[in-house]
């Protein structure tokens, strides 16, 4: 394989992006993943990066900031190809992209349920801090047939 480009995604490579986001299980019927990079690629505040090898997407990260914190969502590897370091690219290319913005902290949230990947992101240099996370959702829910509502 060839070094690893890094770059932010095009529109062609969208439909790559959600797909390898789903390969991931990153995906969840309430969010709808083209909206959400279409926003992310809508402003300055944010952007979808993706890690290429010879052309083909093999990693990604959605990068953003509130002016303040930083924080990333959807960071994906190509389950055919792990273990070779693309995780800890995709993340320092999300931390670069953040600090030549003048962001000096990263938030990072975990699914409960996505226990194995902590161990990863502790071995990046990531700490856990105590913090409750509270959430109000100002759009109702974005449900996929047949999902009973609660």
């Amino acid at each position: 394989m060839t070094r690893l480009e890094i770059r932010p995604i095009a529109d062609e490579e969208v439909a790559a992006t959600i797909d390898l986001w789903k390969r991931c299980d990153l995906t969840v019927p309430h969010n709808d993943p083209a909206k959400d990079i279409a926003f992310a690629r809508s402003g300055p505040a944010s952007d979808v990066l993706g890690g290429f090898y010879d052309g083909k997407l093999v990693a990604s990260v959605m990068v953003g900031h509130d002016g303040h914190r930083g924080t990333v969502y959807y960071v994906s590897t190509d389950p055919g190809v792990r273990g070779m370091g693309l995780g800890a690219a995709i993340m320092e290319a999300a931390e670069d992209w953040l600090k030549t913005r003048g962001v000096w902290k990263l938030n990072l949230l975990i699914r409960e349920t996505n226990v194995a990947v902590k161990a990863f992101y502790e071995s990046i240099g990531y700490d856990q801090e105590p913090r409750a996370l509270m959430v109000k959702r100002l759009v109702a829910k974005q449900l996929d047939e047949g999902s009973k509502s609660k």
